[in-house]
């Protein structure tokens, strides 16, 4: 959960139903500091050690403590960038905030909170492309969060020249969970169901007062199987394309030289078919098929228009 919320009222008329939030980033790596004691507990020895095996031990215990130390200070470091990136937001400077935002994400740290806060500052700095791109990275961690389905629904609201068509039903409802969710869920009704099997088989004269507990949980594993596979088809063989570009035309082929077909703007999200060099092969909600540049698109997994819409 987020530790702290720091709002502000927007500026723009049209920006009155975005939710203007920043979020404190989860401390970083909170474990870091261990103490050597508990991992190497130190023993005098019964018998003295050879020198050279004393000089390597010592030479052991510095660089776990130089590598431990490293890690504390960038642990101490990421709250720090992210509290100056939040503060950049505040004074209006959203095109720097967002490069801040992006470094961090840069080392490898990112969170719901994060990106969410970076498609804050992606947005204000008129870059609604990429700010949709990370809203929908924040709704894959934090499927369920108001402030993020508000903001994506927003901004997909602000993209010109298109409507976002709804969601087909069964998306919104694999959309309302995580893959770890749906892959949790669906093992613990699995383990049930399999006890409620061994106990049967173990204990015959509970095998009739148990049938309808069994029946029950053989049809919720083979349920939920289904929504985690359909949650694993939509994250891993949906493709779609979120324009990132002022203006993209799309073409009849992969050519420069090829006619052009229609026009996408900043954010617009297509379902992509097929790729080809320095192409991919797209369609719109109009089944309108044709083929933009690769540089004029973000490449996200999943289904366009998905989750937030419902």
């Amino acid at each position: 959960m987020r530790d702290e919320k720091v709002a502000r009222a927007l500026h723009e008329p049209y920006d009155a139903l975005l939710v203007n939030e920043q979020v404190t980033y989860p401390g970083f790596m909170a474990l870091t500091h261990v103490k050597i004691l508990e991992v190497f507990p130190f023993h005098e020895p019964t018998h003295p050690r050879p020198l050279a095996a004393q000089h390597a031990a010592r030479l052991s215990l510095v660089l776990l403590l130089l590598f431990c130390a490293q890690g504390f200070a960038r642990a101490g470091d990421a709250p720090s960038a992210f509290e100056q990136a939040n503060k950049l937001y505040e004074q209006n400077k959203f095109a720097e905030a967002a490069d801040a935002y992006e470094k961090i994400l840069g080392n490898g740290q990112g969170s719901s909170a994060l990106y969410f806060n970076l498609g804050n500052a992606l947005f204000k700095s008129g870059r609604l492309g990429r700010a949709i791109v990370n809203y929908r990275l924040a709704e894959q961690l934090a499927p369920r969060d108001p402030d993020i389905r508000a903001n994506l629904r927003f901004a997909r609201n602000r993209v010109e020249g298109t409507n976002t068509p709804p969601s087909k039903w069964w998306r919104r409802g694999i959309g309302r969970l995580t893959l770890n969710e749906w892959t949790a869920l669906m093992t613990a009704v699995l383990w049930l169901w399999l006890i409620l099997l061994t106990l049967a088989q173990w204990r015959p004269a509970l095998k009739k007062s148990l049938r309808g507990y069994t029946t029950a949980a053989g049809a919720g594993t083979a349920l939920l199987a289904a929504c985690l596979a359909l949650a694993c088809y939509d994250r891993f063989e949906v493709r779609s394309a979120i324009v990132i570009a002022r203006e993209a035309e799309v073409r009849y082929g992969p050519l420069d030289d090829s006619h052009s077909f229609y026009t996408v703007r900043d954010g617009a999200e297509l379902t992509v078919l097929d790729a080809k060099g320095d192409w991919f092969q797209v369609t719109d909600r109009a089944r309108r098929t044709g083929w933009l540049r690769r540089e004029q698109v973000f490449l996200f997994r999943g289904a366009p228009g998905s989750s937030s819409s419902s």
